[in-house]
Protein backbone atom coordinates (compact mmCIF):
# COMPACT_ATOMS: atom_id res chain seq x y z
CA UNK A 1 0.00 0.00 0.00
CA UNK A 2 1.36 3.56 -0.93
CA UNK A 3 2.75 6.01 2.08
CA UNK A 4 0.17 8.69 2.16
CA UNK A 5 1.66 10.98 4.48
CA UNK A 6 5.21 10.25 2.96
CA UNK A 7 4.63 10.37 -0.91
CA UNK A 8 6.74 11.39 -3.46
CA UNK A 9 4.31 14.70 -4.28
CA UNK A 10 2.14 16.31 -2.06
CA UNK A 11 -0.37 18.21 -3.66
CA UNK A 12 -3.12 20.97 -1.64
CA UNK A 13 -6.14 21.24 -3.69
CA UNK A 14 -8.34 19.10 -6.06
CA UNK A 15 -9.64 21.81 -8.75
CA UNK A 16 -8.73 21.75 -12.05
CA UNK A 17 -4.92 22.61 -11.62
CA UNK A 18 -4.53 19.82 -8.57
CA UNK A 19 -6.55 16.82 -10.24
CA UNK A 20 -4.44 17.66 -13.78
CA UNK A 21 -0.74 17.71 -12.43
CA UNK A 22 -1.94 14.58 -10.27
CA UNK A 23 -3.45 12.52 -13.04
CA UNK A 24 0.39 13.27 -14.97
CA UNK A 25 2.31 12.37 -11.75
CA UNK A 26 0.62 9.31 -11.32
CA UNK A 27 0.58 8.29 -14.91
CA UNK A 28 4.36 8.18 -14.45
CA UNK A 29 4.69 5.80 -11.63
CA UNK A 30 4.91 8.75 -9.08
CA UNK A 31 3.36 8.23 -5.23
CA UNK A 32 1.21 11.12 -4.70
CA UNK A 33 -0.99 12.47 -2.23
CA UNK A 34 -3.51 15.20 -2.97
CA UNK A 35 -5.43 16.83 0.03
CA UNK A 36 -8.68 18.72 -0.99
CA UNK A 37 -10.74 20.69 2.10
CA UNK A 38 -14.08 20.01 0.46
CA UNK A 39 -16.04 16.63 -0.61
CA UNK A 40 -16.79 16.85 -4.22
CA UNK A 41 -18.61 16.99 -6.21
CA UNK A 42 -18.63 20.16 -4.77
CA UNK A 43 -20.01 23.95 -6.53
CA UNK A 44 -17.58 26.37 -8.21
CA UNK A 45 -18.06 29.09 -10.18
CA UNK A 46 -16.04 29.66 -13.92
CA UNK A 47 -18.03 27.52 -16.59
CA UNK A 48 -17.03 28.05 -19.97
CA UNK A 49 -14.35 26.21 -21.39
CA UNK A 50 -11.78 27.70 -23.82
CA UNK A 51 -10.72 25.91 -27.25
CA UNK A 52 -7.44 25.50 -25.69
CA UNK A 53 -8.43 23.35 -22.85
CA UNK A 54 -8.40 20.79 -25.61
CA UNK A 55 -4.62 20.02 -25.38
CA UNK A 56 -4.33 19.59 -21.35
CA UNK A 57 -8.18 17.60 -21.93
CA UNK A 58 -6.28 15.04 -23.84
CA UNK A 59 -3.28 14.59 -22.36
CA UNK A 60 -5.35 13.49 -19.17
CA UNK A 61 -7.08 11.53 -21.78
CA UNK A 62 -10.42 13.00 -21.30
CA UNK A 63 -11.57 13.79 -24.72
CA UNK A 64 -13.70 10.76 -25.30
CA UNK A 65 -15.42 11.68 -21.95
CA UNK A 66 -15.81 14.95 -22.39
CA UNK A 67 -17.75 14.54 -25.73
CA UNK A 68 -20.06 11.91 -24.78
CA UNK A 69 -21.19 14.03 -21.25
CA UNK A 70 -24.39 16.21 -21.39
CA UNK A 71 -22.03 19.23 -21.00
CA UNK A 72 -23.16 21.69 -23.87
CA UNK A 73 -21.14 22.12 -26.74
CA UNK A 74 -20.02 25.82 -27.23
CA UNK A 75 -18.96 26.64 -30.60
CA UNK A 76 -18.46 30.60 -30.28
CA UNK A 77 -18.68 33.67 -28.60
CA UNK A 78 -20.55 36.57 -29.50
CA UNK A 79 -20.72 40.67 -27.96
CA UNK A 80 -23.99 42.39 -27.23
CA UNK A 81 -24.49 45.97 -27.22
CA UNK A 82 -26.86 47.67 -24.12
CA UNK A 83 -29.22 48.20 -27.06
CA UNK A 84 -29.74 44.69 -27.54
CA UNK A 85 -27.54 44.39 -30.85
CA UNK A 86 -25.47 41.25 -31.21
CA UNK A 87 -22.47 41.10 -32.98
CA UNK A 88 -21.65 38.31 -35.64
CA UNK A 89 -20.90 34.90 -33.71
CA UNK A 90 -16.82 34.51 -33.52
CA UNK A 91 -16.92 30.67 -35.01
CA UNK A 92 -13.94 28.86 -33.29
CA UNK A 93 -13.88 26.50 -36.73
CA UNK A 94 -13.06 29.77 -38.64
CA UNK A 95 -10.05 29.57 -37.24
CA UNK A 96 -9.20 25.77 -36.30
CA UNK A 97 -9.43 22.53 -37.17
CA UNK A 98 -12.91 21.26 -36.58
CA UNK A 99 -11.69 17.85 -34.90
CA UNK A 100 -9.69 19.57 -32.17
CA UNK A 101 -10.48 22.92 -30.66
CA UNK A 102 -12.67 24.27 -33.27
CA UNK A 103 -15.43 23.57 -30.47
CA UNK A 104 -15.50 23.60 -26.81
CA UNK A 105 -17.90 23.13 -23.91
CA UNK A 106 -20.07 24.63 -21.43
CA UNK A 107 -19.56 22.86 -17.85
CA UNK A 108 -21.26 22.03 -14.63
CA UNK A 109 -18.05 22.73 -12.35
CA UNK A 110 -19.23 19.81 -9.92
CA UNK A 111 -19.30 17.31 -12.27
CA UNK A 112 -16.55 18.69 -14.73
CA UNK A 113 -14.28 18.96 -11.54
CA UNK A 114 -15.50 15.54 -10.30
CA UNK A 115 -14.69 13.96 -13.76
CA UNK A 116 -10.90 15.75 -13.19
CA UNK A 117 -10.67 14.09 -9.37
CA UNK A 118 -11.91 10.99 -10.39
CA UNK A 119 -9.31 11.22 -13.50
CA UNK A 120 -6.53 11.65 -11.14
CA UNK A 121 -7.49 8.67 -8.86
CA UNK A 122 -8.04 6.20 -11.56
CA UNK A 123 -4.16 6.68 -12.59
CA UNK A 124 -3.30 5.82 -9.15
CA UNK A 125 -3.36 9.24 -7.36
CA UNK A 126 -4.66 8.90 -3.61
CA UNK A 127 -7.17 11.99 -2.97
CA UNK A 128 -8.01 13.05 0.58
CA UNK A 129 -11.32 14.56 0.96
CA UNK A 130 -12.72 16.56 3.84
CA UNK A 131 -8.92 17.56 5.25
CA UNK A 132 -7.91 21.55 5.32
CA UNK A 133 -4.07 22.19 5.02
CA UNK A 134 -3.37 24.73 8.49
CA UNK A 135 0.48 25.06 7.50
CA UNK A 136 3.06 24.52 5.23
CA UNK A 137 6.56 22.85 6.99
CA UNK A 138 9.39 24.19 6.59
CA UNK A 139 13.13 23.14 7.21
CA UNK A 140 15.42 26.10 6.88
CA UNK A 141 15.07 27.21 3.36
CA UNK A 142 12.91 24.74 1.68
CA UNK A 143 9.39 23.56 1.89
CA UNK A 144 9.15 19.70 3.12
CA UNK A 145 5.39 19.02 2.88
CA UNK A 146 2.04 20.51 5.38
CA UNK A 147 0.16 19.79 8.31
CA UNK A 148 -3.68 19.52 7.99
CA UNK A 149 -6.61 18.60 9.55
CA UNK A 150 -9.40 16.45 9.24
CA UNK A 151 -13.06 17.42 9.55
CA UNK A 152 -12.82 15.26 12.69
CA UNK A 153 -10.07 17.34 13.99
CA UNK A 154 -7.12 15.20 13.73
CA UNK A 155 -3.84 17.01 12.30
CA UNK A 156 -1.54 15.14 10.52
CA UNK A 157 1.87 15.71 8.85
CA UNK A 158 2.44 14.93 4.95
CA UNK A 159 5.87 15.06 4.19
CA UNK A 160 6.80 15.51 0.84
CA UNK A 161 10.39 16.54 -1.34
CA UNK A 162 7.70 18.29 -3.65
CA UNK A 163 4.81 20.28 -2.86
CA UNK A 164 2.10 21.83 -5.30
CA UNK A 165 -0.02 24.52 -3.98
CA UNK A 166 -3.15 23.94 -5.74
CA UNK A 167 -5.71 25.88 -3.66
CA UNK A 168 -7.50 28.35 -6.54
CA UNK A 169 -8.20 31.74 -6.20
CA UNK A 170 -7.58 31.29 -1.91
CA UNK A 171 -3.80 31.20 -3.20
CA UNK A 172 -2.84 29.81 0.31
CA UNK A 173 0.90 30.41 0.14
CA UNK A 174 0.83 33.73 -1.78
CA UNK A 175 -1.97 34.98 1.00
CA UNK A 176 0.73 33.50 3.87
CA UNK A 177 4.22 34.84 2.93
CA UNK A 178 2.89 38.30 1.24
CA UNK A 179 3.76 36.86 -2.11
CA UNK A 180 -0.16 38.05 -3.71
CA UNK A 181 0.24 41.26 -5.74
CA UNK A 182 -3.20 42.67 -7.18
CA UNK A 183 -3.73 44.09 -9.89
CA UNK A 184 -3.31 47.53 -10.55
CA UNK A 185 -6.26 48.15 -12.61
CA UNK A 186 -8.53 44.94 -13.25
CA UNK A 187 -10.47 45.15 -9.47
CA UNK A 188 -13.74 44.09 -10.41
CA UNK A 189 -17.38 43.42 -8.42
CA UNK A 190 -19.33 40.23 -9.71
CA UNK A 191 -23.08 38.87 -9.05
CA UNK A 192 -24.31 36.30 -10.26
CA UNK A 193 -27.01 33.93 -10.24
CA UNK A 194 -28.78 30.61 -12.10
CA UNK A 195 -32.17 30.54 -14.37
CA UNK A 196 -33.85 27.78 -15.64
CA UNK A 197 -35.83 27.81 -18.74
CA UNK A 198 -34.45 31.07 -20.22
CA UNK A 199 -34.07 31.68 -24.01
CA UNK A 200 -31.38 29.78 -26.18
CA UNK A 201 -30.47 31.32 -29.30
CA UNK A 202 -30.83 28.65 -32.21
CA UNK A 203 -28.86 26.01 -33.61
CA UNK A 204 -25.09 25.89 -33.44
CA UNK A 205 -25.74 28.97 -31.07
CA UNK A 206 -27.41 27.27 -28.67
CA UNK A 207 -24.37 27.05 -27.01
CA UNK A 208 -22.54 29.95 -27.35
CA UNK A 209 -21.35 32.59 -24.74
CA UNK A 210 -22.38 36.27 -24.88
CA UNK A 211 -20.85 38.83 -23.41
CA UNK A 212 -23.43 41.73 -22.71
CA UNK A 213 -22.11 45.12 -22.25
CA UNK A 214 -24.25 47.09 -19.71
CA UNK A 215 -22.82 51.31 -18.94
CA UNK A 216 -19.17 51.72 -18.00
CA UNK A 217 -17.51 49.10 -19.35
CA UNK A 218 -19.44 46.86 -17.34
CA UNK A 219 -20.89 43.14 -18.74
CA UNK A 220 -22.89 40.36 -18.16
CA UNK A 221 -22.18 36.57 -18.67
CA UNK A 222 -24.54 34.82 -20.31
CA UNK A 223 -23.49 30.55 -20.56
CA UNK A 224 -26.02 28.28 -21.49
CA UNK A 225 -25.48 24.71 -19.42
CA UNK A 226 -27.12 21.21 -19.63
CA UNK A 227 -30.19 20.34 -17.48
CA UNK A 228 -31.96 24.05 -19.10
CA UNK A 229 -30.09 25.69 -17.01
CA UNK A 230 -28.38 29.54 -17.75
CA UNK A 231 -25.33 30.65 -15.72
CA UNK A 232 -25.65 34.77 -15.96
CA UNK A 233 -23.74 36.94 -14.09
CA UNK A 234 -22.50 40.79 -13.85
CA UNK A 235 -18.88 41.96 -13.42
CA UNK A 236 -18.08 46.03 -13.03
CA UNK A 237 -16.04 48.35 -11.22
CA UNK A 238 -17.43 48.20 -7.34
CA UNK A 239 -18.18 52.11 -7.50
CA UNK A 240 -20.50 51.40 -10.34
CA UNK A 241 -22.60 47.94 -9.25
CA UNK A 242 -23.40 49.46 -5.56
CA UNK A 243 -24.21 53.08 -6.69
CA UNK A 244 -26.81 54.74 -4.51
CA UNK A 245 -26.15 52.46 -1.82
CA UNK A 246 -27.64 49.34 -3.38
CA UNK A 247 -25.22 46.39 -1.88
CA UNK A 248 -27.62 43.42 -1.81
CA UNK A 249 -26.59 40.89 -4.51
CA UNK A 250 -29.71 40.22 -5.55
CA UNK A 251 -30.91 44.31 -6.33
CA UNK A 252 -27.95 45.11 -8.07
CA UNK A 253 -28.08 42.18 -10.52
CA UNK A 254 -31.96 43.00 -10.81
CA UNK A 255 -31.57 46.74 -11.49
CA UNK A 256 -28.39 45.61 -14.03
CA UNK A 257 -30.62 43.29 -16.06
CA UNK A 258 -32.40 46.52 -16.84
CA UNK A 259 -29.01 47.66 -18.86
CA UNK A 260 -28.93 45.26 -21.09
CA UNK A 261 -32.41 44.30 -23.56
CA UNK A 262 -31.02 41.40 -25.09
CA UNK A 263 -30.22 39.75 -21.28
CA UNK A 264 -33.75 41.28 -20.40
CA UNK A 265 -35.67 39.36 -22.71
CA UNK A 266 -33.37 36.07 -22.81
CA UNK A 267 -34.25 35.98 -19.22
CA UNK A 268 -37.45 37.04 -19.61
CA UNK A 269 -39.17 33.35 -20.18
CA UNK A 270 -36.82 31.70 -17.08
CA UNK A 271 -37.37 31.06 -13.69
CA UNK A 272 -34.47 32.33 -11.42
CA UNK A 273 -33.52 29.43 -8.95
CA UNK A 274 -33.01 32.59 -6.29
CA UNK A 275 -29.65 32.12 -4.89
CA UNK A 276 -27.41 34.97 -5.70
CA UNK A 277 -23.78 34.93 -5.03
CA UNK A 278 -20.93 37.97 -5.32
CA UNK A 279 -17.30 37.83 -5.26
CA UNK A 280 -14.93 41.06 -5.65
CA UNK A 281 -11.27 42.09 -6.32
CA UNK A 282 -10.95 39.53 -9.05
CA UNK A 283 -7.58 39.50 -10.64
CA UNK A 284 -4.13 38.77 -8.30
CA UNK A 285 -0.84 37.67 -8.89
CA UNK A 286 2.26 35.87 -6.89
CA UNK A 287 5.23 37.41 -6.74
CA UNK A 288 7.08 34.00 -7.07
CA UNK A 289 5.93 30.52 -8.66
CA UNK A 290 7.49 29.09 -5.85
CA UNK A 291 10.79 27.79 -4.04
CA UNK A 292 12.86 25.54 -2.67
CA UNK A 293 10.39 22.15 -2.44
CA UNK A 294 7.44 24.27 -3.72
CA UNK A 295 5.27 25.12 -6.82
CA UNK A 296 2.04 27.24 -7.56
CA UNK A 297 -0.16 26.08 -10.08
CA UNK A 298 -3.36 27.42 -11.43
CA UNK A 299 -5.54 30.65 -9.73
CA UNK A 300 -2.57 29.81 -6.87
CA UNK A 301 -0.37 31.90 -8.83
CA UNK A 302 -2.26 33.73 -11.21
CA UNK A 303 -6.24 35.01 -11.61
CA UNK A 304 -7.07 37.12 -14.48
CA UNK A 305 -11.11 38.87 -14.72
CA UNK A 306 -13.21 36.12 -16.19
CA UNK A 307 -14.23 38.66 -18.72
CA UNK A 308 -12.59 35.77 -21.39
CA UNK A 309 -12.90 32.88 -19.48
CA UNK A 310 -9.14 32.26 -19.18
CA UNK A 311 -9.23 30.39 -15.72
CA UNK A 312 -9.82 26.76 -16.52
CA UNK A 313 -7.97 26.65 -19.20
CA UNK A 314 -4.74 28.09 -17.32
CA UNK A 315 -5.04 25.55 -14.53
CA UNK A 316 -5.14 22.73 -16.77
CA UNK A 317 -2.42 23.88 -18.53
CA UNK A 318 -0.37 24.83 -15.87
CA UNK A 319 -1.25 21.85 -14.14
CA UNK A 320 -0.02 19.69 -16.93
CA UNK A 321 3.19 21.84 -17.00
CA UNK A 322 3.96 21.31 -13.40
CA UNK A 323 3.40 17.61 -13.58
CA UNK A 324 6.10 16.85 -16.66
CA UNK A 325 8.13 19.61 -14.19
CA UNK A 326 7.86 17.54 -11.39
CA UNK A 327 8.13 14.51 -12.75
CA UNK A 328 11.93 15.70 -14.02
CA UNK A 329 12.33 16.85 -10.69
CA UNK A 330 12.29 13.75 -9.21
CA UNK A 331 13.91 12.12 -11.86
CA UNK A 332 16.87 14.39 -11.22
CA UNK A 333 16.00 14.52 -7.13
CA UNK A 334 16.54 18.23 -7.49
CA UNK A 335 13.76 20.32 -5.97
CA UNK A 336 15.59 23.83 -5.69
CA UNK A 337 13.81 26.73 -6.93
CA UNK A 338 16.15 26.87 -10.11
CA UNK A 339 14.64 24.41 -11.42
CA UNK A 340 10.91 26.35 -12.00
CA UNK A 341 12.31 29.44 -13.56
CA UNK A 342 11.44 28.07 -17.06
CA UNK A 343 7.68 27.61 -15.69
CA UNK A 344 7.18 30.77 -14.01
CA UNK A 345 8.26 32.61 -17.48
CA UNK A 346 6.33 30.48 -19.78
CA UNK A 347 2.91 30.96 -17.19
CA UNK A 348 3.55 34.49 -16.67
CA UNK A 349 3.57 35.17 -20.77
CA UNK A 350 0.23 33.36 -21.13
CA UNK A 351 -1.24 35.38 -18.38
CA UNK A 352 0.87 38.80 -19.91
CA UNK A 353 -0.42 38.29 -23.58
CA UNK A 354 -4.34 37.46 -21.79
CA UNK A 355 -4.23 40.39 -19.29
CA UNK A 356 -3.22 42.88 -22.32
CA UNK A 357 -6.44 41.77 -24.36
CA UNK A 358 -8.09 42.09 -20.64
CA UNK A 359 -6.92 45.31 -20.18
CA UNK A 360 -8.15 46.59 -23.83
CA UNK A 361 -11.53 45.04 -23.10
CA UNK A 362 -12.23 47.84 -20.35
CA UNK A 363 -11.08 50.77 -22.08
CA UNK A 364 -13.49 52.84 -22.67
CA UNK A 365 -11.56 54.17 -26.20
CA UNK A 366 -11.18 51.00 -27.20
CA UNK A 367 -13.06 48.75 -30.02
CA UNK A 368 -12.65 44.95 -31.74
CA UNK A 369 -14.43 46.56 -34.74
CA UNK A 370 -12.20 49.39 -34.87
CA UNK A 371 -9.27 47.78 -34.78
CA UNK A 372 -10.00 44.47 -36.93
CA UNK A 373 -11.65 47.22 -39.79
CA UNK A 374 -7.90 49.19 -39.89
CA UNK A 375 -6.25 45.94 -39.25
CA UNK A 376 -8.18 43.05 -40.76
CA UNK A 377 -5.04 40.51 -40.16
CA UNK A 378 -4.84 41.62 -36.47
CA UNK A 379 -8.41 39.08 -36.45
CA UNK A 380 -6.39 35.94 -35.83
CA UNK A 381 -4.30 36.98 -33.49
CA UNK A 382 -7.66 37.99 -31.32
CA UNK A 383 -9.43 34.33 -31.98
CA UNK A 384 -5.87 32.74 -30.86
CA UNK A 385 -5.43 35.28 -28.09
CA UNK A 386 -9.23 34.77 -26.62
CA UNK A 387 -9.28 30.94 -27.87
CA UNK A 388 -6.40 30.39 -25.72
CA UNK A 389 -3.40 29.49 -27.56
CA UNK A 390 -1.81 32.60 -25.40
CA UNK A 391 2.16 31.17 -25.62
CA UNK A 392 3.37 32.73 -28.18
CA UNK A 393 4.64 36.30 -30.16
CA UNK A 394 1.80 38.59 -29.81
CA UNK A 395 4.11 41.64 -30.39
CA UNK A 396 2.38 42.84 -33.53
CA UNK A 397 -0.82 42.76 -32.17
CA UNK A 398 -0.28 45.03 -29.49
CA UNK A 399 1.67 47.61 -31.40
CA UNK A 400 -1.62 47.99 -33.08
CA UNK A 401 -3.85 47.71 -30.51
CA UNK A 402 -1.92 50.72 -28.84
CA UNK A 403 -2.45 52.91 -31.85
CA UNK A 404 -5.71 53.19 -29.83
CA UNK A 405 -4.88 52.85 -25.99
CA UNK A 406 -2.52 52.46 -23.84
CA UNK A 407 -1.49 48.64 -22.73
CA UNK A 408 0.43 47.72 -19.52
CA UNK A 409 3.63 46.69 -19.45
CA UNK A 410 4.45 43.00 -18.03
CA UNK A 411 4.47 42.50 -14.27
CA UNK A 412 8.02 41.82 -13.45
CA UNK A 413 6.55 38.82 -11.39
CA UNK A 414 6.86 35.36 -11.63
CA UNK A 415 10.35 34.29 -10.84
CA UNK A 416 10.78 31.62 -8.33
CA UNK A 417 11.95 32.74 -4.69
CA UNK A 418 15.70 31.97 -5.03
CA UNK A 419 17.17 30.65 -1.83
CA UNK A 420 20.63 28.99 -1.70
Amino acid sequence: MKNETNPDVLIIGAGPAGSSAAAVLAEYGHNVTVLEREKFPRYHIGESLLPFTFQPLQRLGLIDKMRKSAFVKKYSVQFVSPSGRASQPFYFFDRYDKETVAQTWQVLRSEFDQMLMDNARAKGANIIEETTVKELIWEGNKVVGARAQTNGGDVKEYRAPITLDCTGKEAFTAVRNNWRVKDPYLNKIAVWTYYKGAQRDQGIEEGATTVAYVPEKGWFWYIPQHNDMISVGVVAEGKYLTRDGVKAPEAIFKREIEQNQWIKQHLAIGQSTGQYYLTSEYTHHSKHCGTNGLLLVGDAFAFLDPVFSSGVMLALKSGVTAGDLVHEALVKKDFSSAQFTEYGRYMREGVENMRKLVYAFYDPKFSFRELTNKYPDAVGSVTDCLSGDVNKDFSVLWKQIREFVPLPDDLPLGEPLLQS
